[in-house]
């Protein structure tokens, strides 16, 4: 099977693999938050919400250095099933990076809820006071949140299934940069 040409630039690596930290950090914070106690809840909120905003400003650097670095080709040999659902895929945990941070930043603005980043610095709202839309967001910041763990999956299963069954250099372009 052939590899593919080029690995990813260092740049390319090291935001991957920080975001992957960070979303996975995201997604159990969130559990810890819908699951725990009053005491706990107060510390997992003052991680989550700076982290989300983390998040969103790193994804807009790393959409803009995907456009300076582009990735390396599949290899030839990956059937176009598969390319098209890596296409997809990589499409999806765009939006979802851009989507989640958002919501979660406009359903703390419909609630008048302060989006403390540190101290006294917070984000100014983005969304009126709407008690019917804070709901409404929260909803959908749930359900965005478990589309995004369920993709975030299917990425881990993919990378496990090109390093581990077709041994086709998809993974170490990622890995190593090879």
């Amino acid at each position: 099977m052939n590899p593919p040409q080029a690995g990813f630039s260092t740049p390319s690596r090291l935001l991957h693999w920080l975001m992957a930290a960070m979303i996975l950090a995201m997604l159990f914070i969130g559990v810890g938050m819908a699951a725990s106690e009053s005491s706990w809840y107060s510390l997992l909120v003052s991680i989550h919400r700076p982290l989300g905003i983390a998040i969103l400003v790193l994804v807009a650097i790393r959409l803009v250095n995907r456009l300076a670095y582009p990735p390396p080709a599949l290899p030839e040999t990956l059937p176009p099933l598969m390319r098209s659902a890596a296409l997809a895929s990589h499409m999806l945990l765009y939006a979802l990076m851009f989507a989640l941070p958002l919501v979660g930043w406009g359903m703390l603005s419909a609630a008048r809820y302060p989006i403390v980043l540190y101290g006294s610095l917070q984000l100014p709202p983005i969304l009126p006071h709407d008690v019917m839309l804070y709901a409404l967001l929260r909803h959908l910041h749930t359900w965005l949140a478990y589309l995004l763990f369920a993709t975030f999956l299917a990425h881990l299963g993919a990378a496990l299934f090109h390093f581990l069954i077709r041994r086709d250099g998809v993974f170490e372009s990622m890995a190593s940069g090879r």
